[in-house]
């Protein structure tokens, strides 16, 4: 039997600090840029790849807006609301690195609809995260 999958977060500089499992198949990763003051979304879903492993599908991307340095890209469509909507054209993650300033906003996690800051599933110690999808330990 194969084991529950989602992901696995871990303080790449704290290595003692035990990583955490959130049982989840789908998610939106949200910030707010800390210039411009612009917010992101980002979509991603878990599947297994053809050997069996887990694997981070990008799905829809979202900017509401533009600013320097922040273009959205060529093929994303601009909506009325104000958002730029794309489909990212990487293939399948292994891992994210987040990188989490104690001097801007944290992440917003979001499943179903509701979202919470990042901090509320995994504390920051200021550096990065590493997100990476993965089974149930």
């Amino acid at each position: 039997m194969l084991g529950a999958l989602g992901v696995c977060l871990t303080l790449a500089a704290a290595p003692r600090v035990p990583p955490r499992f959130v049982p989840v198949r789908a998610f939106t990763l949200a910030w707010t840029h800390s210039i411009e003051k612009i917010r992101w979304e980002e979509d991603y879903r878990i599947e297994r790849d053809a050997a069996n492993q887990p694997v981070l599908i990008p799905g829809h991307a979202r900017i509401l807006g533009s600013g320097a340095g922040m273009d959205p890209p060529p093929d994303a469509v601009h909506h009325a609301d104000g958002w730029y909507e794309y489909q990212p054209h990487t293939g399948p993650l292994r891992i994210l690195r987040l990188t989490r300033s104690p001097y801007t906003a944290d992440y917003d996690w979001c499943v179903g609809g509701s979202c919470e800051p990042l901090r509320g599933i995994m504390p920051t110690d200021g550096d990065v995260t590493l997100l990476a999808p993965c089974t149930a330990p």
